[in-house]
């Protein structure tokens, strides 16, 4: 089993910043790559950012330029940093693990935190 913590969420107005982190604790030694998901109200789970034990990254396009997600192999721990927060960046954020070096899916992650809100006012 493996544990997620999130941190970091919080209200911000439009152009702000906000940095969340993620903890994995347990059993994370097949952990491959981590990422962060959004849920925005009435909206499906979408994917945000990942980054794999090998340090290669990934964007979804509507964050390009503005997240920017790093990782800490030493600890498992992720983060996730936003800068020029738009009100539709306004969701429960949530930690995800894969042992998968390229997850092709949401199926293909094992472990999910419980998110934490990040709320951006126009």
């Amino acid at each position: 089993q493996v544990q997620l913590v999130e941190s970091g969420g919080g209200l911000v107005q439009t152009g702000g910043s906000l940095r969340l982190s993620c903890v994995a604790s347990g059993s994370v030694g097949s952990i491959n790559t981590m990422g962060w998901y959004r849920q925005a109200p009435g909206k499906q789970r979408e994917l945000v950012a990942t980054i794999n034990l090998y340090g290669s990254t990934y964007y979804t396009d509507s964050v390009k330029g503005r997240f920017t997600i790093t990782r800490n192999n030493a600890n498992y721990t992720i983060y996730l940093r936003m800068n020029s927060l738009k009100p539709e960046d306004t969701a429960v954020y949530y930690c995800a693990t894969s042992d998968y070096e390229r997850p092709r899916g949401r199926y293909e992650y094992d472990y999910w935190g419980q998110g934490t809100q990040v709320t951006v006012s126009s």
